[in-house]
């Protein structure tokens, strides 16, 4: 497992970009090495803090083999960073990766955290017809990560996974938990260290974090 590439990307004003009209979602290839950051890799941006500026959204990344599922159903060439990831990735599974699995690329550690929810601005960046709907049955959403340790990385480092979770949940599952599976849910909330997102993912597909982990 490796780094394609690695990408980052400035906030721009846009029309297309939801109620806030500006967005970093155009993610391009950097050159060299990247520090990595607390809140993210060092040149890139985030224009909407409110729903993607979270520590457990650091780093997000996407991998090539999705890609290449997608070209053909989508009747194009899809070059990294197009769906506004920082991380390309080549051989590794992000689909079946655990929260809290814990990868090393270059000196950096990361955490996977939660699935990319699409939205209006990754519709209206594609310009595909029903684009939300389509990821959503693909479930190829890529994984976002927290930083556990700051470094550097860039593309040709290896992908060292220090730690998988015994009995975790997957990517892919925790992308069904979001859209209303409450077992799968309620296993994520028993995970020691699962972002706070998940508490507010409970609040709306099971009433309260109470509820939740009751059982």
């Amino acid at each position: 497992m490796r780094i394609l590439s690695v990408n980052v990307g400035r906030a721009v004003d846009a029309e297309w970009a939801g109620d806030l009209r500006r967005t970093a979602i155009d993610k391009r290839r950097a050159e060299g090495r990247v520090a990595v950051r607390e809140n993210g890799l060092a040149g890139d941006e985030r224009a909407d803090t409110t729903n993607h500026g979270h520590r457990d959204q650091a780093v997000y990344a996407y991998a090539r083999e999705d890609y290449d599922w997608w070209e053909p159903r989508m009747g194009r060439d899809l070059r990294d960073g197009r769906f506004g990831e920082n991380l390309t990735t080549s051989g590794a599974d992000l689909t079946g990766a655990l929260l809290g699995e814990r990868w090393r690329v270059g000196t950096a550690v990361l955490e996977v955290t939660y699935p990319r929810i699409p939205c209006v601005v990754f519709r209206n960046w594609l310009d595909e017809r029903g684009w939300v709907k389509r990821f959503t049955e693909a479930g190829r959403t890529g994984a976002y990560f927290r930083v556990i340790q700051e470094g550097e990385l860039g593309a040709g480092d290896e992908i060292e996974v220090l730690d998988r979770p015994a009995d975790g949940v997957t990517i892919g599952e925790s992308f069904r938990a979001y859209h209303g599976d409450g077992d799968l849910l309620r296993r994520i909330l028993g995970l020691p260290g699962h972002s706070d997102k998940w508490d507010r993912v409970a609040r709306r597909v099971l009433g309260s974090r109470t509820e939740a982990t009751s059982s």
